[in-house]
């Protein structure tokens, strides 16, 4: 594989002619360079497989084209949503089309009829905000619902967690537009015999279609009968089952066919799928149990008053969402340490109808000693930390690995019915002790679906071995309950191998026979549910990558990822599950969410760092231009620090390759110094204030500064002070020493020189808390370099500061400032600039926000606010920065604003402001700026009536809230300060 790592730039000469093809007749990028194709050589299972190129149809016809082409040139096609699949079945040789890219379009909504005309890329939490509108839904509930395409649902047949009472995919799709595997285009919808027989009529594909697989299913009818898994809950094989019995009392509908062949047999563009009526209410009973085994046994129970779901959780899972900011608040609601959870939904439009449910499952509980403790969930605020934690299961539980051994989706997706359940998962876990495999247990109780994901390390041979032991037990052991091997993840690469063990070979030899009918050249994905390779073919980890050769860096990557971790270990870490591409909430990753391109994905940059640090030569791969036309909009936000559940920090992955880049090979660019320096260039700017302000205001210089530089004129420069916050407070009467200690104020580069005022407002409001306030002095954090890639300019400013900290200021004192990215650089970054020396670590230990400070005054008295003042009775909404939210969120700032009396106070979920810094002032990053603040930021600001405040945090933000909606946004302690005065 290294060979294909290391391939030239251009591919050879017969990709070269489907290459060139392409471009002339699809309308829709083309892309066929290295890191284009190894980014989606990967989905979110175990397996990877480099494409010779990749197409982004842009309509319909581009599909068709796309097929055609490749069949002139004997490519397969590999349809692909948002790569998300779990088995493989979004990998393969030939051609990828990503059909998420452009296919997303909502064509229509039919209220009356219950029905929507989707293109195929639609993101399914896109389609249920756009029915909502409507009181409807669309059933299947996934829990990749905010990134997964209807596309990939159709592919998978997917379900969730509400199939107990909305079924599968399959039972809500009404018709399908498909591309056919020779580029002929189709409508499958259901027929009766008369238009079966008038569309069998045709000498086309589809009329072949329509002749021969009526007579497959005749000669078969005994075998479908008697060798499809009996249990309801199914995504695997061909669904020949749902053919039986047509005639004339029931339609010949092969839309319901193809749901769930993973793109094998056609390539559907836009579906008419069903919807349903959205529930008003749900409610949750959450049992608390002692033991895994002991939450399973419940499910009779709560299935006996008819839920809407019932789901499991384990320890494992609990265990790691305590270890992350952005899950951690489920722990605050839970009785005691349980071993396990299970939680029963209700759903319905009357509460006390709900709520008497909910207490007669825990009574039912009580009464057979299921659990220990049941706690209710009535209100969406009440449920909302445990649905996050369950919609995140998976990614938690893959954070969970260390190196090359991961959680591993191979086992992850049997299904028996429920009372068969506790028996089953017994027997199953028994099955990996005897193997040495630990495995965490969450899924979905209610339909005996149990998502168990062993630890192996596919680098090792007898881990592989034992995989493939462990496969093929559990596979026996399904059957002996009468389940199915892959009940919604379907069969890939990981399960497709023992379809014809599983089926019986009469039922196989059929569905091989229905795939040369739809596909007599296999071109459709092949591989995948027949004539499948091994499964322990194509393995990402063992066969896809080299050993990681040395490479060495400025950053401490065994402070971000652990003892040994280098730079492609912690770029590894992503598991492409693809929480990254989610666009309706968080932050991550605000340039995927304007662009919805997948290298502008948290997963698309892991994986193109991943490719280059496994060259050769990483360091000068590091270099390549390609890389960094992929790494140049990410924003450094580290959101993905925290809403990525494997922790994979973009930011500081992207500071560490611009250092190779710019400062080891290309030098480093005028503006990068330019802004490295800021600190230098405030304090110079307030200095000559305000002379140094006029250039902002002459059009000729800004233009200049474009042209030159690369600074945009489109944006106002900030505004330097001359009276700045060194200034006035050398020059004040400071108050006596105050009773409770000495606080240290990080006096940034932006509050000390160009907004002074929020500087002075928060060491007035400590002072009257009874604290004694230095200003820290040492300089600058080193932020700003950091963001360049200038990390040995940043590692001597964070020296210098560290230095001064630990030495010149009181021992165990805190240290607080109110520009989020440069107190948390000291907590976050400085440790892997100078690694764990004991100044860094006792500096960084001494770091708090000014917002817990002030909180604990004010709770204990020392800080008083008056019970009326010119905030009474109105309303703020405040803005997170985005550092912030990463290292520690945002409850300390909005329980202090909260402490302000009559002040009604609401955050809204806006994401990244777009500033980022000095992104927003780069000319050729100016519109992706304003592009990602239009995105949420602004829409949510702007429906705010006009004497609503809007407060934040970062300097950044506030730039990009005045000007990208004309509002002043306030710090949240300047709100403070004036409710003091009254």
């Amino acid at each position: 594989m290294t060979a294909e790592l290391t391939r030239p730039a251009r591919p050879a000469p017969a990709s070269t002619g489907l290459e060139d093809a392409l471009r002339a007749r699809v309308t829709g990028e083309v892309a066929f360079d290295d890191y284009s194709r190894h980014l989606f050589s990967r989905d979110a299972s175990m397996y990877s497989i480099m494409p010779l190129g990749v197409v982004f149809p842009r309509t319909h016809d581009d599909v068709a084209a796309a097929v055609r082409i490749a069949g002139e040139f004997g490519v397969p096609v590999v349809p692909r949503g948002a790569g998300t699949s779990l088995a493989g079945q979004t990998v393969g040789p030939g051609l990828v089309l990503d059909m998420s890219r452009h296919l997303n379009r909502i064509v229509e909504i039919d209220p009356e009829a219950r029905t929507a005309v989707v293109e195929v890329g639609v993101v399914q939490d896109q389609l249920n905000a756009r029915a909502a509108e409507h009181g409807l839904m669309f059933g299947p509930d996934t829990s990749t619902s905010n990134r997964a395409t209807i596309g990939g649902m159709l592919g998978n047949n997917s379900a969730g967690s509400g199939s107990l009472t909305f079924g599968m995919t399959i039972d809500h799709i009404r018709a399908l537009d498909v591309v056919l595997s020779d580029g002929s285009t189709a409508r499958l919808e259901p027929v009766d015999e008369a238009e079966r027989l008038r569309r069998a009529a045709a000498d086309t594909l589809e009329g072949r279609i329509y002749r021969e697989l009526p007579e497959l299913v005749t000669a078969h009818e005994k075998a479908i009968a008697e060798g499809m898994p009996l249990f309801w809950r199914r995504a695997c094989g061909y669904r020949l089952d749902r053919l039986a019995g047509y005639g004339e009392a029931n339609p010949f509908d092969l839309a319901k066919f193809v749901v769930g062949a993973e793109g094998t047999l056609v390539l559907a563009t836009r579906a008419v799928v069903d919807l349903v009526p959205k529930p008003k209410r749900t409610v949750y009973a959450v049992g608390h149990f002692d033991t895994t085994h002991g939450a399973i046994s419940a499910t009779l129970d709560a299935l006996s008053c008819a839920p809407h779901q019932v789901e499991m959780m384990d320890k494992t899972i609990l265990d790691l969402s305590r270890k992350k900011i952005e899950y951690a608040d489920l722990g605050n609601h839970l009785v005691g340490d349980p071993a396990a959870l299970l939680f029963v939904s209700f759903s319905g439009d009357e509460i006390d109808e709900l709520s008497a449910k909910v207490d007669a499952v825990a009574a039912l509980w009580a009464e057979h000693g299921h659990g220990y403790h049941t706690l209710k969930l009535v209100t969406p605020a009440e449920q909302a930390a445990l649905l996050k934690v369950r919609k995140s299961s998976l990614g938690l539980l893959m954070a969970a690995g260390e190196g090359t051994k991961r959680p591993l989706a191979f086992i992850e997706d049997t299904a028996v019915a429920p009372e068969h359940l506790a028996e089953y998962t017994e027997r199953f876990a028994a099955i990996l002790d005897a193997h040495g495999l630990e495995a965490g247990f969450y899924g979905h109780c209610s339909v005996g679906c149990l998502h168990i994901r062993p630890f192996v390390d596919l680098t090792d041979p007898e881990q592989v071995e034992t995989m493939r032991v462990v496969a093929e037990k559990v596979k026996d052991l399904v059957a002996e309950y009468g389940g199915v091997n892959s009940s919604e993840h379907g069969d890939g690469l990981a399960r497709s191998e023992f379809n014809r063990e599983i089926f019986g070979d009469e039922l196989y030899e059929a569905m091989q026979r229905v795939k040369r009918i739809f596909d007599p050249a296999g071109v459709m994905n092949p591989g995948k549910i027949v004539d499948a390779p091994p499964m322990t073919d194509n393995l990402r980890d063992r066969d896809a990558l080299p050993p990681a050769p040395p490479l060495t860096t400025a950053l401490s990557f065994e402070v971000i990822g652990g003892p040994g971790a280098g730079m492609r270990d912690v770029a590894d870490r992503c598991m492409n599950i693809g929480l990254c591409r989610k666009t309706t909430a968080g932050v991550m990753c605000p340039s995927y969410q304007v662009t919805l391109q997948e290298e502008h994905s948290t997963r698309g940059r892991a994986n193109a760092l991943v490719k280059a640090l496994s060259e050769p030569d990483p360091a000068a791969a590091l270099g390549d231009e390609r890389l960094h036309e992929i790494l140049d909009l990410c924003l450094g936000c580290k959101a993905c620090k925290s809403e990525c559940p494997m922790s994979v920090d973009m930011a500081s992955l992207k500071s560490e390759a611009l250092h190779h880049h710019h400062h080891e090979q290309h030098g480093t660019p005028l503006r990068s110094r330019i802004f490295g320096g800021i600190r230098a260039l405030n304090r110079l700017g307030s200095a000559t204030a305000p002379l140094s302000n006029l250039p902002d205001r002459v059009r000729p210089l800004r233009a200049l500064m474009e042209r030159t530089v690369g600074i945009t004129a489109a944006r106002p420069m900030p505004r330097f002070v001359r009276d700045n916050l060194v200034r006035w407070n050398r020059r004040r009467d400071r108050p006596a020493p105050g009773s409770a200690g000495t606080v240290n104020w990080l006096a940034d580069s932006f509050t000390t020189y160009t907004e002074p005022h929020i500087g002075r407002a928060a060491i007035e409001l400590l002072e009257r808390a009874g604290w004694t306030v230095e200003l820290a002095g040492g300089g600058c954090c080193g932020r700003s370099s950091l963001s360049k890639g200038m990390l040995d300019d940043a590692r001597r400013k964070a020296s210098g500061l560290v230095t001064s900290l630990a030495r010149d200021t009181a021992p165990g004192s805190p240290i607080v400032g109110c520009e989020p990215s440069c107190v948390f650089t000291l907590r976050d970054e400085t440790l892997s600039l100078l690694g764990n020396t004991p100044d860094a670590e006792q500096v960084a230990g001494r770091v708090q926000q000014v917002e817990e400070l002030l909180v604990a005054a004010i709770d204990d008295g020392r800080l008083v606010l008056p019970e009326r003042s010119g905030l009474s009775g109105r309303r703020v909404v405040f803005h997170g920065h985005c550092h912030q939210k990463a290292e520690v969120g945002t409850a300390a700032t909005l329980a202090l604003l909260r402490r302000i009396p009559g002040l009604e106070v609401s955050e809204i979920d806006s994401g990244c402001c777009g500033m980022a810094g000095s992104f927003g002032f780069e000319a050729e990053h100016y519109e992706t700026s304003m592009a990602v603040g239009r995105d949420r930021l602004f829409p949510a600001i702007e429906a705010e009536p006009a004497d609503t405040l809007v407060a934040a945090t970062g300097v950044s933000c506030r730039q990009q809230i005045f000007h990208g909606v004309g509002r002043t946004a306030w710090h949240p302690l300047e709100l403070v300060r004036t409710a003091l005065e009254g």
